[in-house]
């Protein structure tokens, strides 16, 4: 295949055969080369793979042209793929009320290159786009309210990342005697536990109403020895 040539999945149902069909007509529409990939996963869905530094004039086509008119943009998420370059995919999920059909866009970048921001085309990117960097970390160009909006102040990484350590870095919790917010370092110390594995549920004494099993268990067992021992002649 020849370098910059557009890669099209083989429709298998006629039910894929529009999806192509639009996904054609916007790499046609887009600037030359723009498009890199047309494709329709799981028979349904339509999803466009789109060169970063096209992406805001084949987002404006997309909205502004009557032919597509996606007049919303739904969500902005990230996808790592740590062992790849790039290594992040941000995908686009754009509808359009009008023609009644949805659409995935997907750009590659890394860790340092900035991403074109949607904001002055679909001004709810902004929120999105801010998790975006919150979350793994990418970097939106233009985007003037790049803040972290799900973690809090303070907060050290980017919990989605593959590698970001399960157990975080810092804990946050209100001190009684201090009367603020503190960041400690994870703590996950456990108390030792002891299990009776022929009697898994017998091991469970801590939960509230427990006291009434261990009553009723020695009432029976003294029911039982009574029963054994019997009336002696």
């Amino acid at each position: 295949m020849a370098e910059g040539e557009l890669t099209t999945a083989i429709p298998a149902t006629p039910e894929e055969q529009p999806l192509h069909a639009l996904g054609a007509a916007v790499a046609a529409a887009a600037p030359a080369g723009a498009v890199e990939a047309v494709e329709v996963e799981r028979g349904a869905e339509l999803v466009l793979r789109v060169r970063r530094e096209a992406l805001l004039p084949v987002m404006a086509l997309l909205r502004d042209d009557p032919r597509f008119a996606f007049e919303q943009c739904v969500d902005i998420c990230g996808v790592d793929w740590p062992q790849r370059s790039p290594r992040f995919d941000v995908v686009y999920n754009l509808l359009s009320l009008s023609l009644n059909r949805r659409l995935r866009v997907v750009v590659g970048t890394d860790e340092a290159t900035p991403v074109p921001s949607v904001k002055d085309l679909w001004p709810s990117a902004t929120w999105y786009e801010r998790e975006s960097w919150d979350m793994f970390g990418i970097v939106f160009e233009g985007q003037t309210d790049l803040r972290r909006i799900l973690t809090d102040y303070g907060f050290e990484g980017h919990p989605l990342r593959k590698d970001f350590p399960l157990t975080g870095y810092v804990e946050v919790r209100y001190d009684e005697e201090r009367k603020q917010v503190v960041y400690e370092p994870v703590k996950l110390t456990q108390e030792f536990r002891n299990f009776d594995f022929l009697s898994p549920w017998e091991a469970m004494t801590t939960l509230p109403g427990d006291e009434k099993v261990h009553t009723n268990r020695e009432h029976l067992e003294a029911q039982a020895r009574k029963r054994l021992e019997g009336p002696r002649p």
